[in-house]
């Protein structure tokens, strides 16, 4: 496996795990919730073989620190990703966004000035409304969720999960994207995103999205059972000179259900 997480880089909200791979123009991974950078890991290979790819867990999430009073909200995973460019030294990478790592790399863009070369939103966290009604219970009584014994947490995270996908995927996949989240610490950081999620941190960029400097791909797993494709649909009519394509039968894990039509359309968006 060519993902690793080989470098812990200290940025302004904590410790953050991180790896790179490969050789040739700059590629940053940005995942979302309530994932990691491995949910990139049957991507990357082929990546490397183009791109120098980097990747990171946002802190919060992962293998990256997890504190009580740690903030990672939007806000501030937007000022991170400006960092982490800033940290590796790349000017104008190209970058693909998953989930909430779209409305993170789109505050980097629009709000820190930091510049893509080629930029591409894969089922992205961008417009409102955003997060379902467990969603919002969970954000409103963290305390009850946080006191749950280990074995119902577990059970609570894996249907969580579960739940954003229409394909099988690998079993060991599964596992990894639940495993950080049944640690000590993971278990209070997973209640604790419910709690900052906060739809002015998308509000605040909405008005901007026609204002996207570099080219963009929006790419959409069809039955998402999270964000809808008419979300979709609708982010690409505020971005009117965006490409826009469908994954059929994959849903908001397109990565890990459809790895190599993903690489595909990556691919030929990326190398222009």
């Amino acid at each position: 496996m060519i993902w690793t997480l080989d470098q812990t880089i200290s940025t302004p909200a904590g410790k953050v795990a991180a790896g790179s791979a490969g050789d040739g123009p700059a590629l940053v991974l940005a995942h979302g919730w309530p994932w990691s950078s491995y949910s990139w890991h049957r991507v990357i290979p082929e990546l490397a073989k183009r791109f120098h790819v980097h990747w990171y867990d946002m802190p919060g999430y992962g293998q990256s620190e997890k504190r009580a009073d740690q903030r990672t909200s939007l806000d501030v995973q937007g000022e991170v990703f400006a960092y982490m460019l800033g940290h590796w030294g790349l000017e104008r990478p190209h970058v693909v966004a998953h989930d909430f790592g779209g409305a993170t790399t789109l505050r980097a863009h629009l709000l820190h000035r930091v510049e893509y070369r080629r930029y591409v939103l894969l089922n992205v966290v961008a417009m409102r409304p955003w997060g379902s009604d467990f969603f919002d219970h969970v954000g409103r009584h963290v305390e009850a969720f946080t006191g749950l014994p280990p074995h119902i947490h577990a059970a609570v995270v894996r249907a969580y999960i579960q739940g954003a996908l229409v394909s099988d995927i690998a079993t060991e996949d599964f596992d990894a994207l639940v495993a950080p989240w049944l640690t000590e610490d993971g278990h209070g950081s997973f209640y604790r995103q419910f709690a900052q999620a906060d739809e002015r941190y998308t509000a605040e960029v909405e008005p901007m999205f026609g204002d996207v400097r570099s080219p963009v791909h929006i790419l959409w797993g069809e039955d998402d059972p999270w964000i809808p494709l008419e979300r979709g649909r609708a982010l690409s009519e505020k971005m009117p000179k965006a490409g826009f394509e469908t994954i059929p039968g994959v849903g908001h894990l397109p990565q890990l259900e459809a790895p190599d039509r993903v690489l595909r359309k990556l691919i030929n968006f990326l190398d222009g």
